[in-house]
Protein backbone atom coordinates (compact mmCIF):
# COMPACT_ATOMS: atom_id res chain seq x y z
CA UNK A 1 0.00 0.00 0.00
CA UNK A 2 3.31 2.51 0.77
CA UNK A 3 4.71 1.65 -2.05
CA UNK A 4 1.69 2.49 -4.53
CA UNK A 5 0.60 5.44 -2.22
CA UNK A 6 4.16 6.96 -3.41
CA UNK A 7 3.45 6.32 -6.79
CA UNK A 8 0.68 7.93 -6.83
CA UNK A 9 1.70 10.92 -4.75
CA UNK A 10 3.26 12.83 -7.33
CA UNK A 11 0.44 12.46 -9.87
CA UNK A 12 -2.22 13.94 -7.62
CA UNK A 13 0.43 16.87 -6.44
CA UNK A 14 1.41 17.58 -10.19
CA UNK A 15 -2.87 17.78 -10.55
CA UNK A 16 -3.11 19.89 -7.72
CA UNK A 17 -0.38 22.39 -9.04
CA UNK A 18 -2.64 22.92 -11.67
CA UNK A 19 -5.29 24.08 -9.63
CA UNK A 20 -3.35 26.57 -7.64
CA UNK A 21 -1.47 28.17 -11.36
CA UNK A 22 -4.87 28.55 -12.65
CA UNK A 23 -5.95 30.09 -10.36
CA UNK A 24 -2.96 32.65 -9.23
CA UNK A 25 -0.22 33.19 -11.58
CA UNK A 26 -1.90 31.36 -15.43
CA UNK A 27 -5.44 33.17 -14.93
CA UNK A 28 -6.70 33.03 -18.79
CA UNK A 29 -8.73 30.63 -20.16
CA UNK A 30 -7.07 30.79 -23.47
CA UNK A 31 -3.79 29.81 -21.99
CA UNK A 32 -4.70 26.42 -20.33
CA UNK A 33 -6.55 25.86 -23.93
CA UNK A 34 -3.21 26.33 -25.73
CA UNK A 35 -1.78 23.68 -23.44
CA UNK A 36 -4.29 21.26 -23.70
CA UNK A 37 -4.30 21.26 -27.42
CA UNK A 38 -0.61 20.90 -27.31
CA UNK A 39 -0.67 17.97 -25.24
CA UNK A 40 -3.02 16.78 -26.87
CA UNK A 41 -1.99 16.54 -30.33
CA UNK A 42 1.46 16.79 -30.64
CA UNK A 43 2.95 15.49 -26.78
CA UNK A 44 0.87 12.72 -25.66
CA UNK A 45 0.47 11.17 -29.47
CA UNK A 46 4.15 11.30 -29.59
CA UNK A 47 4.80 9.92 -26.40
CA UNK A 48 2.16 6.79 -27.43
CA UNK A 49 4.36 6.13 -30.66
CA UNK A 50 7.72 6.56 -28.57
CA UNK A 51 6.52 3.71 -25.60
CA UNK A 52 5.43 1.58 -28.08
CA UNK A 53 8.16 1.44 -30.52
CA UNK A 54 10.30 0.77 -27.87
CA UNK A 55 8.06 -1.78 -26.00
CA UNK A 56 8.78 -5.64 -26.06
CA UNK A 57 5.64 -6.65 -26.72
CA UNK A 58 6.31 -10.07 -26.94
CA UNK A 59 6.42 -9.69 -22.98
CA UNK A 60 2.96 -7.87 -22.84
CA UNK A 61 0.06 -10.15 -22.32
CA UNK A 62 -2.07 -8.05 -24.72
CA UNK A 63 -5.10 -9.92 -25.31
CA UNK A 64 -5.23 -10.83 -21.46
CA UNK A 65 -4.63 -7.11 -20.25
CA UNK A 66 -6.82 -5.57 -23.80
CA UNK A 67 -9.41 -7.74 -23.48
CA UNK A 68 -10.39 -7.24 -19.63
CA UNK A 69 -10.40 -3.48 -20.06
CA UNK A 70 -12.15 -3.97 -23.51
CA UNK A 71 -14.93 -6.08 -21.84
CA UNK A 72 -14.84 -4.33 -18.42
CA UNK A 73 -16.04 -0.71 -20.58
CA UNK A 74 -18.57 -2.94 -23.22
CA UNK A 75 -20.71 -4.11 -19.21
CA UNK A 76 -20.45 -0.80 -17.93
CA UNK A 77 -21.79 0.46 -21.09
CA UNK A 78 -24.20 -1.62 -21.33
CA UNK A 79 -25.17 -1.47 -17.85
CA UNK A 80 -25.31 1.75 -17.71
CA UNK A 81 -27.84 2.21 -21.06
CA UNK A 82 -29.96 -0.09 -18.52
CA UNK A 83 -30.30 2.17 -15.66
CA UNK A 84 -31.77 4.97 -18.26
CA UNK A 85 -34.97 3.62 -17.55
CA UNK A 86 -34.64 3.88 -13.94
CA UNK A 87 -32.70 6.90 -14.10
CA UNK A 88 -35.53 8.68 -16.25
CA UNK A 89 -38.08 7.69 -12.95
CA UNK A 90 -35.43 9.35 -10.67
CA UNK A 91 -35.60 12.43 -12.88
CA UNK A 92 -32.20 12.43 -14.58
CA UNK A 93 -32.67 13.58 -18.01
CA UNK A 94 -31.11 12.56 -21.44
CA UNK A 95 -28.23 15.28 -21.06
CA UNK A 96 -27.20 14.23 -17.33
CA UNK A 97 -27.77 10.78 -18.50
CA UNK A 98 -24.83 10.89 -21.50
CA UNK A 99 -22.80 13.00 -18.36
CA UNK A 100 -23.60 10.02 -16.05
CA UNK A 101 -22.28 7.55 -18.94
CA UNK A 102 -18.95 9.30 -20.30
CA UNK A 103 -18.41 9.87 -16.11
CA UNK A 104 -18.59 5.86 -15.89
CA UNK A 105 -16.98 4.38 -19.07
CA UNK A 106 -14.11 7.29 -19.63
CA UNK A 107 -10.83 7.29 -18.36
CA UNK A 108 -8.35 10.00 -17.82
CA UNK A 109 -5.38 9.04 -19.91
CA UNK A 110 -2.26 11.07 -18.44
CA UNK A 111 -3.73 9.98 -14.85
CA UNK A 112 -3.13 6.43 -16.22
CA UNK A 113 -0.05 6.82 -17.86
CA UNK A 114 1.79 8.56 -14.86
CA UNK A 115 0.43 5.89 -12.81
CA UNK A 116 1.71 3.17 -14.29
CA UNK A 117 5.03 4.45 -15.36
CA UNK A 118 5.23 5.34 -11.82
CA UNK A 119 4.72 1.81 -10.23
CA UNK A 120 6.46 0.16 -13.32
CA UNK A 121 8.65 2.38 -15.45
CA UNK A 122 8.45 1.33 -19.53
CA UNK A 123 6.54 -1.99 -18.58
CA UNK A 124 4.36 0.20 -17.15
CA UNK A 125 3.89 2.46 -19.88
CA UNK A 126 3.89 -0.06 -22.61
CA UNK A 127 1.27 -1.87 -20.80
CA UNK A 128 -1.13 1.32 -20.66
CA UNK A 129 -0.38 1.84 -23.98
CA UNK A 130 -1.80 -1.23 -24.70
CA UNK A 131 -4.77 -0.87 -22.99
CA UNK A 132 -5.04 2.50 -24.93
CA UNK A 133 -5.44 0.98 -27.85
CA UNK A 134 -8.19 -1.50 -26.77
CA UNK A 135 -10.17 1.07 -24.73
CA UNK A 136 -9.78 4.49 -26.76
CA UNK A 137 -11.74 3.24 -30.34
CA UNK A 138 -14.95 1.97 -28.05
CA UNK A 139 -15.10 4.86 -25.50
CA UNK A 140 -15.15 7.70 -28.16
CA UNK A 141 -17.90 5.62 -30.32
CA UNK A 142 -20.07 4.54 -27.14
CA UNK A 143 -19.70 8.29 -26.13
CA UNK A 144 -20.35 10.19 -29.13
CA UNK A 145 -23.40 7.72 -29.99
CA UNK A 146 -25.15 7.84 -26.59
CA UNK A 147 -24.87 11.86 -26.93
CA UNK A 148 -25.80 12.08 -30.28
CA UNK A 149 -28.83 9.79 -29.28
CA UNK A 150 -29.89 11.13 -25.78
CA UNK A 151 -28.78 14.74 -25.93
CA UNK A 152 -27.55 16.68 -28.83
CA UNK A 153 -30.63 18.95 -30.47
CA UNK A 154 -29.35 17.36 -33.91
CA UNK A 155 -28.87 13.78 -34.60
CA UNK A 156 -25.11 12.53 -35.69
CA UNK A 157 -24.79 10.56 -38.60
CA UNK A 158 -23.07 7.12 -38.64
CA UNK A 159 -20.54 9.08 -40.77
CA UNK A 160 -20.07 11.89 -38.63
CA UNK A 161 -19.37 9.58 -35.37
CA UNK A 162 -16.96 7.00 -37.24
CA UNK A 163 -15.25 10.91 -38.78
CA UNK A 164 -15.09 11.77 -35.14
CA UNK A 165 -13.14 8.94 -34.03
CA UNK A 166 -11.20 8.16 -37.01
CA UNK A 167 -9.00 11.78 -36.33
CA UNK A 168 -8.76 10.82 -33.03
CA UNK A 169 -4.70 11.70 -32.48
CA UNK A 170 -4.57 9.19 -29.25
CA UNK A 171 -5.70 6.00 -31.57
CA UNK A 172 -3.45 7.01 -35.02
CA UNK A 173 -0.28 7.33 -32.39
CA UNK A 174 -1.54 3.99 -31.40
CA UNK A 175 -1.81 2.65 -34.75
CA UNK A 176 2.05 4.51 -35.92
CA UNK A 177 3.07 3.07 -32.90
CA UNK A 178 2.39 -0.56 -32.79
CA UNK A 179 3.10 -0.74 -36.55
CA UNK A 180 6.47 0.40 -36.11
CA UNK A 181 7.42 -1.89 -33.40
CA UNK A 182 6.07 -4.71 -35.56
CA UNK A 183 7.56 -3.99 -38.75
CA UNK A 184 11.13 -3.14 -36.82
CA UNK A 185 11.56 -0.01 -39.25
CA UNK A 186 14.50 2.19 -37.56
CA UNK A 187 14.73 5.50 -36.44
CA UNK A 188 17.51 7.83 -36.26
CA UNK A 189 18.93 8.58 -33.00
CA UNK A 190 17.64 12.56 -33.41
CA UNK A 191 13.77 11.11 -33.19
CA UNK A 192 14.47 8.98 -30.23
CA UNK A 193 16.60 12.31 -28.41
CA UNK A 194 13.36 14.57 -29.32
CA UNK A 195 10.69 12.16 -28.48
CA UNK A 196 11.56 11.15 -25.27
CA UNK A 197 12.19 14.82 -24.40
CA UNK A 198 8.36 15.27 -25.34
CA UNK A 199 7.30 12.46 -23.76
CA UNK A 200 8.62 13.48 -20.85
CA UNK A 201 6.80 16.62 -20.31
CA UNK A 202 4.06 15.45 -22.11
CA UNK A 203 2.72 13.48 -18.87
CA UNK A 204 3.60 16.30 -16.54
CA UNK A 205 1.86 19.06 -18.80
CA UNK A 206 -1.18 16.66 -18.91
CA UNK A 207 -1.65 16.20 -15.43
CA UNK A 208 -1.50 20.34 -14.58
CA UNK A 209 -3.98 20.56 -17.53
CA UNK A 210 -6.76 18.36 -15.86
CA UNK A 211 -5.77 20.28 -12.45
CA UNK A 212 -6.69 23.51 -14.09
CA UNK A 213 -10.14 22.00 -15.08
CA UNK A 214 -11.38 21.18 -11.59
CA UNK A 215 -14.08 23.04 -10.31
CA UNK A 216 -14.79 22.61 -6.73
CA UNK A 217 -18.86 23.96 -7.24
CA UNK A 218 -21.16 21.92 -5.75
CA UNK A 219 -18.35 19.32 -4.51
CA UNK A 220 -19.56 18.77 -1.00
CA UNK A 221 -23.06 18.08 -2.05
CA UNK A 222 -22.84 15.88 -5.13
CA UNK A 223 -26.06 15.52 -6.58
CA UNK A 224 -27.62 11.90 -7.65
CA UNK A 225 -26.16 11.73 -11.05
CA UNK A 226 -22.84 12.75 -10.10
CA UNK A 227 -23.16 10.01 -7.54
CA UNK A 228 -24.22 7.44 -9.45
CA UNK A 229 -21.31 7.95 -11.86
CA UNK A 230 -18.76 8.17 -8.45
CA UNK A 231 -19.81 4.41 -7.83
CA UNK A 232 -19.33 3.09 -11.52
CA UNK A 233 -16.52 4.05 -12.24
CA UNK A 234 -14.36 4.12 -8.73
CA UNK A 235 -15.49 1.34 -7.12
CA UNK A 236 -17.50 -0.93 -10.10
CA UNK A 237 -15.45 -0.56 -13.15
CA UNK A 238 -12.92 -1.48 -11.20
CA UNK A 239 -13.82 -4.44 -9.39
CA UNK A 240 -15.43 -5.87 -13.22
CA UNK A 241 -11.87 -5.33 -14.64
CA UNK A 242 -9.93 -7.12 -11.96
CA UNK A 243 -12.78 -10.15 -12.11
CA UNK A 244 -12.26 -9.99 -15.99
CA UNK A 245 -8.31 -9.94 -15.91
CA UNK A 246 -8.21 -12.96 -13.34
CA UNK A 247 -10.64 -14.77 -15.71
CA UNK A 248 -8.06 -14.18 -18.20
CA UNK A 249 -5.03 -15.40 -16.40
CA UNK A 250 -3.36 -11.95 -15.55
CA UNK A 251 -1.41 -11.32 -12.45
CA UNK A 252 1.30 -9.43 -11.06
CA UNK A 253 2.16 -6.32 -12.52
CA UNK A 254 -0.05 -6.75 -15.70
CA UNK A 255 -2.74 -7.56 -13.01
CA UNK A 256 -1.85 -4.16 -11.37
CA UNK A 257 -2.37 -1.98 -14.75
CA UNK A 258 -5.52 -3.33 -15.50
CA UNK A 259 -6.59 -2.02 -12.04
CA UNK A 260 -4.88 1.45 -12.55
CA UNK A 261 -6.55 2.29 -15.86
CA UNK A 262 -9.68 1.00 -14.31
CA UNK A 263 -9.53 3.18 -11.59
CA UNK A 264 -8.58 6.28 -12.79
CA UNK A 265 -11.00 8.98 -12.51
CA UNK A 266 -12.84 10.24 -15.84
CA UNK A 267 -11.35 12.12 -18.71
CA UNK A 268 -11.25 15.72 -18.83
CA UNK A 269 -11.74 15.68 -22.79
CA UNK A 270 -15.27 14.53 -22.05
CA UNK A 271 -16.62 17.41 -20.62
CA UNK A 272 -15.25 19.56 -23.91
CA UNK A 273 -17.17 16.38 -25.89
CA UNK A 274 -20.39 17.24 -23.82
CA UNK A 275 -20.19 21.20 -24.20
CA UNK A 276 -20.51 20.29 -28.12
CA UNK A 277 -22.77 17.98 -28.03
CA UNK A 278 -25.15 19.55 -25.82
CA UNK A 279 -24.42 17.30 -23.19
CA UNK A 280 -25.52 18.39 -19.23
CA UNK A 281 -21.39 20.01 -18.96
CA UNK A 282 -21.57 21.48 -15.54
CA UNK A 283 -22.80 18.10 -14.03
CA UNK A 284 -19.78 16.94 -15.91
CA UNK A 285 -17.61 19.04 -14.54
CA UNK A 286 -18.88 17.90 -10.62
CA UNK A 287 -18.32 14.38 -11.55
CA UNK A 288 -14.89 14.89 -13.22
CA UNK A 289 -13.44 16.88 -9.47
CA UNK A 290 -14.94 14.43 -7.40
CA UNK A 291 -13.79 11.52 -9.47
CA UNK A 292 -10.28 13.22 -9.17
CA UNK A 293 -10.34 14.33 -5.61
CA UNK A 294 -11.30 11.12 -4.23
CA UNK A 295 -9.36 8.66 -6.79
CA UNK A 296 -6.44 9.64 -4.67
CA UNK A 297 -7.89 7.55 -1.70
CA UNK A 298 -9.71 5.08 -4.02
CA UNK A 299 -7.12 4.20 -6.23
CA UNK A 300 -4.09 2.91 -3.86
CA UNK A 301 -6.71 0.60 -2.23
CA UNK A 302 -7.66 -1.01 -5.41
CA UNK A 303 -4.13 -1.69 -6.55
CA UNK A 304 -3.38 -3.04 -3.54
CA UNK A 305 -6.20 -4.97 -3.32
CA UNK A 306 -5.67 -6.32 -6.76
CA UNK A 307 -2.31 -7.28 -5.61
CA UNK A 308 -3.52 -9.68 -2.99
CA UNK A 309 -5.31 -11.94 -5.46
Amino acid sequence: MAVVIAALLPVFLLIVLGFILKRTLIRPEAQWQGLERLTYYVLFPILLVQTLVKADLSTVPVAGVGGALLLSVLLMSLLCLALRPLLARLSVDGPAFTSIFQGATRWQTYVALAVSGSLFGDLGLALASVAMVAIIPLVNVFSVSVLAHYASPEKRSVGTIVATVALNPFIWACVIGLALNVTHIPLPKLWHEVADALGRSSLAIGLLVTGAGLHLEGMFRPSLAASVALFLKLILMPVMAVALALWFGVSGANLAIVTACAAVPTSSSAYVLARQMGGDAPLLAQIITLQTILAAVTMPIAIALAAMC
